[in-house]
């Protein structure tokens, strides 16, 4: 189900109003700003693939602004992610004292639970993706990293994200509810892909050290080895050549110890898996036993702690809105 709102059939003074009313009300509350001595006009169209929802927006030259204010009053939602893929003219984002441009062709990320601007210096027609942030599956601080970022269409994953999103946004309307739950997996995934991939060209904390490589391949082991019962300090320091305590050392920087990394990916996998939505989906346990939890009991335990929900009821709460 989708809708569509178009500016131009009401009076021209009234129309950013209008259009500024149609974006909030479609995806987060913002102000519109139209560039200021010409005239304004603006196109909004939606769809929900699952839990993605999917705009095309289409307007004149204007800056388009998340305020804090606008944030602490609208009524608390879950936090979301963005990314707009920009199919014509240009968008400039500012988020978190970084500023990201992307041409015709690019895609711009960005958290829309905190602050942004964008600007868009003439006509132009977005694509702009929007699903929980919670399904992604990968730290906050890891977003807060690279939120703010342009990604071109030869760049790492981007060249597979990039047409991937089009053809979504283009036939997002014709897909059963069962096949867009499974494509909004595959935008998570891929969102969720390219959030690692630039955390990881883009080190946090400044100029790197000599471990910094070595702390990433030893993350990058953890996530390969999710699934294997046996992942513990002392296989991932053997499969390293190091001892398990100058693997603990390595990681005293990081903030988490290397089992709490372990169970805290193996978590986020299954949080992940759990909230796809389907007829197929597969039971709570096997996907506990998919990610390396042994005992259900424990795994129950270590997910409420870290989710404040059951397994089982953070599965419903991430059943697909309506519209």
């Amino acid at each position: 189900m989708g809708s569509k709102v178009t500016s131009g059939s009401v009076p021209e003074d009234e129309r950013a109003a209008v259009w500024s009313g149609a974006v909030s009300r479609t995806l987060v509350p913002v102000e519109v700003v139209p560039r200021a001595g010409t005239p304004f006009d603006g196109r909004v169209e939606s769809h929900r693939l699952g839990y993605v929802r999917i705009s095309t927006l289409e307007a004149d030259p204007a800056r388009v602004v998340r305020t804090a204010a606008l944030i602490a009053r609208a009524p608390r939602t879950e936090p979301q992610v963005g990314v707009g893929l920009q199919v014509a003219g240009r968008a400039v984002l500012e988020q978190d004292g970084r500023r990201a441009e992307a041409p015709a062709g690019g895609l711009l990320l960005y958290d829309a639970a905190r602050p942004f601007t964008v600007d868009y210096p003439e006509r132009f027609r977005t694509h702009l993706f929007h699903l929980p942030r919670r399904l992604l599956g990968v730290p906050e601080r890891e977003l807060r990293q690279v939120a703010g970022t342009a990604v071109g269409p030869a760049q790492g994953c981007g060249s597979v994200l990039l047409p991937f999103l089009a053809t979504l946004a283009a036939s997002a309307h014709g897909y059963s509810a069962p096949v867009g739950d499974r494509l909004a997996g595959s935008v998570a995934d891929l969102v969720s892909t390219l959030v690692t991939e630039l955390t990881a060209a883009r080190p946090a904390g400044g100029p790197g050290t000599p471990n910094d490589h070595l702390v990433r391949r030893v993350r990058e082991h953890i996530d390969r080895h999710l699934g294997d019962t046996e992942l513990s300090p002392e296989t991932i320091a053997r499969a390293h050549h190091i001892s398990v305590r100058y693997l603990h050392r390595l990681f005293e920087g990081e903030g988490v110890t290397v089992g709490r990394l372990v169970q805290q990916r193996r978590l986020e996998a299954c949080a992940r898996e759990l909230g796809r939505r389907g007829r197929t989906a597969p039971t709570v346990s096997v996907v506990a036993q998919r990610w390396g939890f042994v005992n259900p009991a424990h795994f129950s335990r270590a997910f409420r702690a870290a989710y404040g929900v059951s397994p089982r009821e953070w599965r419903a709460l991430a059943a697909p809105e309506a519209g």
